[in-house]
């Protein structure tokens, strides 16, 4: 692959900075594309696509860098949709992303392509735990995890996450009396969907150490990695202690930093060699492997082109962040966790004293906002929404002004 500085200079040097910086003020038409955002909120929360502001499923309103168009574009253009054959320089790209973006040098053998990172986890559990194992959550956590361990006949065990004045951490001394011998597998959200909390080198050695002591695989989902707020700092858990390599499985993807949800791409990336015999086998046996559109967009999406995307992407999401907090703010009984990372604003309405049934329809039918609703997310998620903001600033102004009127009486 070529240099850094040599790949910089080549998009500096074609002189057209609008080609790769993108207009995230664009407003996109996505009504009537088979949006999973757009055209299907109101079925799935009564709120109309017609004046309603989706702020629910994570995907984002904006287009990805031209470099990933262009790659669609150009394998359209070939017009032949064959297998994709050779993968090293899709490996390639993958390995030059995590080490100079992450600090994380991984091999290239490590990494397997699954449909999405649910279906990662989902192969998984299939793979490192047998119907009737449990599986440990710190909850609240992203909601589909719920559906794959049900769906593979798992039981979950909770260990719900301490809210210490809006900010999530870790209670081991508790989790460890939780704990029954039945478990197999512990999964990890970081950074934390739906808290936006950034773990700590402490904090992962802890929950390293607690997959040590229980004998745990450690399954840990960095999808939202690239999506880090100036101030903090994403540390990827391969990088915490290689003794834990022999129980460790990571899982990265695009999808979410790029806004290519629908290629339904994501990595597991394996570094012992003994777990990878395990997990290829359980593969070969389900007869998975990935589509050549995700592929092609993945590896033009990790290169210096996509890093100066994101960059400026950040920026953007982090004005969305600053504008969103301070009109919950403003709203009486209302308070969003401090996000360090992700798109997505967890609101908690508990200080309200309204029923759930009260506030969510306040949000759906007077505000007209699609947000996910907080019990999905497991333990003591009750009492929040999930506002996804990565939209335009327009939009998002829009759905703090509605929601400061759908609340005015507590002023």
């Amino acid at each position: 692959m070529q240099s850094d500085k040599t790949m910089l200079m080549t998009i500096f040097d074609w002189g057209n900075i609008k080609a790769y910086f993108m207009n995230f003020d664009e407003k996109i038409e996505r009504r009537g594309t088979h949006s999973d955002k757009w055209d299907m909120m109101e079925s799935k929360y009564g709120v109309s696509p017609k004046d309603g502001i989706p702020m629910w499923v994570a995907d984002m309103d904006f287009r990805p860098p031209e470099c990933v168009q262009k790659a669609v574009e150009n394998l359209s253009s070939h017009g032949v949709y064959g297998y994709y054959g050779d993968d090293t320089s899709y490996r390639e790209a993958i390995q030059w992303w995590m080490k100079n973006r992450h600090g994380w040098k991984l091999n290239t053998e490590w990494i397997f392509s699954t449909h999405g990172l649910v279906n990662g986890a989902a192969v998984c559990i299939e793979t490192f735990s047998d119907p009737g194992d449990h599986i440990v959550l710190f909850t609240p956590v992203y909601h589909s995890f719920f559906r794959a361990i049900k769906a593979a006949n798992r039981e979950i065990l909770e260990c719900p996450l301490v809210n210490n004045q809006g900010r999530y951490e870790f209670d081991f001394m508790s989790y460890d009396k939780l704990m029954t011998g039945k478990e197999k597998v512990v999964i990890l959200c970081s950074p934390h969907n739906p808290g936006g909390r950034v773990w700590s080198m402490e904090e992962l050695k802890q929950v390293a150490d607690f997959a040590k002591r229980h004998s745990l695989i450690l399954i840990s989902d960095e999808i939202h990695h690239d999506i880090v707020y100036p101030g903090t700092n994403h540390i990827p858990m391969a990088t915490i202690d290689e003794n834990i390599f022999d129980r460790l499985i990571m899982m990265t993807a695009t999808t979410k930093t790029f806004n290519i949800a629908g290629a339904h791409t994501g990595n597991v990336i394996i570094p012992d060699e003994n777990l990878r015999q395990k997990f290829t086998k359980k593969m070969s046996a389900l007869g998975l492997s990935p589509n050549s559109f995700g592929l092609f967009m993945a590896k033009a999406a990790y290169s210096s082109e996509g890093a100066v995307w994101v960059d400026e992407l950040i920026k953007y999401l982090d004005r969305n962040r600053q504008i969103f907090d301070r009109a919950i703010s403003k709203i009486p009984g209302l308070d969003t966790m401090k996000l360090e990372g992700t798109y997505l604003a967890w609101v908690d309405f508990s200080r309200t004293g309204m029923e759930q049934k009260e506030f969510v329809s306040r949000v759906q039918n007077q505000a007209k906002i699609a947000a996910n609703l907080g019990p999905t997310f497991g333990k003591n998620g009750h009492s929040f929404l999930r506002f996804n903001f990565a939209t335009t600033t327009e939009n998002v102004k829009i759905a703090a002004e509605r929601l400061e009127k759908a609340f005015s009486d507590l002023q």
